[in-house]
């Protein structure tokens, strides 16, 4: 590890201590706070950080992050993305904290003009930010939080033609091209894509596609199971446009729940974004699987 230093009296009077981001280890580092306090009220899940850190490769130099630890145990992280952007995650029984990470976001960040974004229910970093001269945006443009409980799940209904399969060795090349098909421009590779999959908590059981006779994957849903707290997030979903309209993103997403439902999940969550017009069908596409939502995002700027 790098760049550690004492930055404050912890409780207990041990010393909480702040490093640099070192590799992919840490990234186990930063998903045990998620998981530890993870809640409905939670902007992230261990899944976000997973697929956000390793779907698209070479940018760790955009991604300046520092973990604050006590005693052992990590109480906050700051995720940088530069410019001026910043994830970050603190510890509700440590809100003390987020001032830290906020001033320490200051002296990496590149430019003046800076943007954060959080659960409209993380109060205790709401205050924080307010506290750092931050004030709400007015974007239009925000993630909906949505949820389901997987009790009342139905079976998918699969199109005539297709069939629904999680991924198996040796797929990987169609798996990074239906991905491509539906988010194109994508800068998803095989590497980088073979990276997310060895990435804690990744399970090929529940990476799902839907495929066609010929063998080409049309549609795609992928799971992340928290195990702790036995909640899924589907991250990402897409269909190829050329297969869109027939129930095949429908089908596979059940089929991807009821995976993760036996996989001992009782609930699953979902973040479309609304207020953006190419993203507009996702939400109600998860309205029709029967989520709900339960939160959204706000944005806060400094300029």
């Amino acid at each position: 590890m790098s760049g550690g230093r004492a930055v404050g009296s912890g409780m207990l009077g041990r010393v909480i201590t702040m490093r640099r981001y070192a590799g992919p280890e840490d990234l186990r580092a930063m998903q045990s706070l998620t998981e530890r306090v993870w809640t409905l009220g939670t902007y992230c899940h261990i899944g976000d950080q997973a697929w956000e850190r390793t779907h698209i490769g070479g940018r760790e130099a955009e991604w300046p992050t520092a973990i604050w630890e006590d005693g052992g145990q990590v109480v906050a992280w700051g995720w940088t993305f530069l410019p001026g952007g910043l994830h970050f995650l603190v510890d509700p029984a440590r809100p003390e904290l987020a001032d830290e990470v906020l001033r320490w976001f200051d002296t990496v960040a590149e430019t003046d003009e800076r943007s954060i974004t959080l659960l409209d229910k993380e109060t205790h970093l709401r205050a924080a930010l307010e506290r750092q001269g931050y004030r709400l945006g007015d974007s239009t443009v925000h993630n909906d939080y949505m949820r389901r409980s997987l009790h009342d799940l139905p079976e998918p209904v699969v199109p005539q033609g297709f069939r629904v399969r999680h991924i198996e060795p040796g797929d990987l090349s169609r798996r990074v091209a239906v991905h491509h098909a539906a988010w194109e421009p994508s800068r998803v590779t095989e590497d980088s894509y073979r990276a997310a999959m060895e990435t804690w908590p990744y399970r090929s059981t529940l990476d799902w596609a839907a495929e066609a006779e010929d063998g080409t994957f049309v549609a795609s849903c992928l799971i992340w199971l928290d195990g702790r707290n036995r909640v899924g997030l589907i991250e990402p979903v897409g269909a190829d446009p050329r297969f869109r309209r027939r129930g095949l993103a429908r089908a596979v997403c059940l089929a991807a729940l009821g995976a993760v439902r036996d996989a001992g999940a009782d609930q699953a969550i979902v973040y479309p974004v609304r207020g953006l017009a190419k993203a507009a069908a996702a939400a109600p596409l998860y309205e029709n699987l029967g989520f709900s939502s339960y939160a959204r995002t706000l944005t806060y700027v400094r300029r």
